[in-house]
């Protein structure tokens, strides 16, 4: 028998629509959702994105992905289709569950781009959650004991702090003072935005519910410091080594938010009268030592930009995942970027604003977009994010706002 003619496939233009985000709010029995499900933040962000775009029918969605870290619990239970019927769609929209660390929202994005652009889907949402303090990193986690008893990796690679304290011995150039200064400069732009009104256009309200003091309601992040120097940060403790460097000042910190996204392809965009926010470009993953995860951003980017046929001197605006600042400021360090350049986290990142893990990558995609937005002279922007366990990630984006008088 004849194998069937296959008719060749153009790739499609894949765009990021909107993104939305909760609140990111403090991990732990005080922090605002801490009697709030993990499960019902997502179903906040998938339904405020149809609140937000009523020109999108319910049923025109393919697809929901929807990542989390700690897949337990009221995290489980495949929570892409689960939140996609919490939230209303209808029950032929499908959903699956995705894991990759802190990358999870960002690997959510690319995998459904993928199939957008194969012609798998026309319309996908995806995004990201995570409930620091119902579910702590590591919870029920049983790891190989041949990763030591082997040598296939050292025991710090388990704890990320103690991974942050590598990357500054590898680097020593990047002492605590300077990491410091990049914590305090995080959040003064953070609250230079949030004054401005700038955060508040990703976020979504939430209410939330304590059992000692009723209900509440959640609008803005739990996180933020304004008011931080050096001078307070430098006396903080170093946790993950005695006379270290990583402090709970320098770093994000344990929190708990969800985020999510629409995706389509581009002429169904149009079609649909949706906004275009972003055209995808490229992305790429890359491994690393385990022991020092935070300098994944570096060959990500490097692959991302070898196969995108750009270079570093073409991109005007970065969204770096600011797990660490040491992990931030060795990136910056390897592209020969200063410190305190405008085009990087310009409204400050997760040292001020949190990063509930798998949720992350999505935040800092919502962000870019509303950079594109107010800048048509940049054309290309990138959202790269440190991974656990050894990697790195990165997506290149263009502006559709772009009019051509720069980079």
């Amino acid at each position: 028998m004849a194998a069937p003619a296959t008719a060749g496939r153009a790739v499609r233009d894949v765009v990021f629509v909107d993104g939305v985000r909760t609140p990111f709010g403090k991990a732990g029995p005080k922090g605002m959702y801490a009697e709030t499900r993990a499960d019902d933040l997502v179903v906040k962000v998938i339904r405020e994105l149809l609140r937000r775009h009523p020109e999108l029918p319910p049923e025109r969605v393919d697809e929901v992905a929807i990542a989390a870290t700690t897949q337990i619990g009221d995290q489980g239970l495949t929570l892409g289709r689960t939140a996609a019927l919490l939230a209303g769609l209808p029950r032929s929209v499908p959903g699956y569950s995705i894991d990759r660390m802190c990358a999870g929202a960002m690997t959510a994005v690319t995998s459904v781009a993928g199939g957008i652009a194969f012609g798998a889907y026309d319309v996908a949402i995806a995004g990201g959650v995570e409930h620091m303090g119902r579910h702590p990193m590591g919870e029920g986690v049983d790891p190989n004991p041949r990763f030591l008893a082997d040598k296939i990796v050292d025991t710090s690679a388990l704890v990320m702090g103690q991974t942050a304290e590598n990357l500054h011995d590898r680097f020593p150039h990047i002492d605590k003072a300077r990491a410091d200064r990049y914590a305090a400069l995080s959040q003064a732009r953070y609250d230079e935005a949030h004054q401005a009104g700038k955060i508040a256009e990703d976020l979504v309200p939430v209410a939330t519910r304590s059992a000692e003091q009723g209900w509440g309601l959640a609008g803005a992040d739990e996180p933020p410091r304004p008011g931080t120097t050096v001078e307070t940060l430098a006396a903080l403790k170093t946790p993950f080594r005695p006379h270290g460097r990583v402090t709970a000042g320098n770093a994000a910190g344990l929190n708990d938010g969800a985020t999510a996204c629409v995706l389509a392809d581009e002429a169904t965009a149009r079609e649909l009268g949706l906004p275009v926010g972003m055209r995808l470009v490229g992305y790429a993953f890359a491994g690393v030592d385990p022991e020092v995860m935070g300098v994944g951003p570096v060959p990500a980017t490097e692959k991302a930009l070898e196969r995108t046929g750009l270079s570093i001197s073409d991109i005007g605006l970065f969204e770096v995942n600011e797990a660490f600042a040491v992990q931030v400021l060795a990136f910056l360090d390897h592209f020969g970027i200063a410190d305190d350049d405008p085009r990087v986290n310009p409204w400050g990142g997760a040292i001020a604003c949190g990063h509930p893990l798998a949720s992350s990558g999505v935040r800092l995609m919502t962000q870019l977009s509303r950079h594109f937005a107010e800048r048509p002279d940049v054309r290309y922007g990138i959202t790269t994010m440190c991974i656990g366990i050894g990697m790195g990630g990165t997506v290149i984006w263009e502006n559709p706002h772009w009019q051509g008088e720069s980079k």
